[in-house]
């Protein structure tokens, strides 16, 4: 079932992108591939995109990019990083946004807390590498392939 954001996201994307564009000119983005003690990793699933995605967004300004993924993993997911998250990749995402990169950082220790979905996470998950849900988006199965499998890094995201 889809909700209202799903159906509005694809005509609010543009004015967003617009917006980025002017206030920013580039962007930077992160996502977090949370390891937990068993292999499973945390995905999150959206209230205005499709499918499960790793958990990440957008450094603010003002922010170390290492801020904005442990900011990023507690407000989508509950999940409070101990140490320092692990840099793991760095991609272009110029196919779909021009002048945006996203940064790949793997986290192996943390904790959770209550966290219930907000107005902008639907649902969070963890889930077996081998076992993701069908509808997990291409990019966030290629950098689990990246991060756990020693694959390759695409330098696209």
């Amino acid at each position: 079932m889809s909700n209202w954001r799903t159906r509005v996201e694809p005509f609010t994307r543009p004015l967003f992108f617009a917006w980025s564009r002017m206030a920013r000119g580039k962007t930077l983005g992160v996502r977090g591939v949370a390891v937990d003690a068993t292999g499973r990793v945390l995905l999150v699933r959206h209230t205005y995109l499709h499918g499960w995605w790793l958990p990440g967004g957008g450094v603010d300004r003002g922010e170390t990019i290492e801020q904005a993924v442990i900011r990023e993993m507690r407000e989508e997911t509950g999940l409070i990083v101990e140490g320092r998250p692990r840099l793991v990749s760095v991609h272009s995402n110029e196919r779909f946004f021009p002048g945006d990169h996203v940064l790949v950082y793997r986290i192996d220790t943390f904790r959770l807390t209550d966290h219930a979905p907000n107005g902008e996470i639907a649902e969070t998950g963890w889930f077996h590498p081998d076992a993701l849900p069908a509808d997990t988006h291409r990019a966030s199965r290629t950098r689990l392939a990246e991060v756990l499998n020693g694959e390759t890094s695409d330098p696209d995201w």
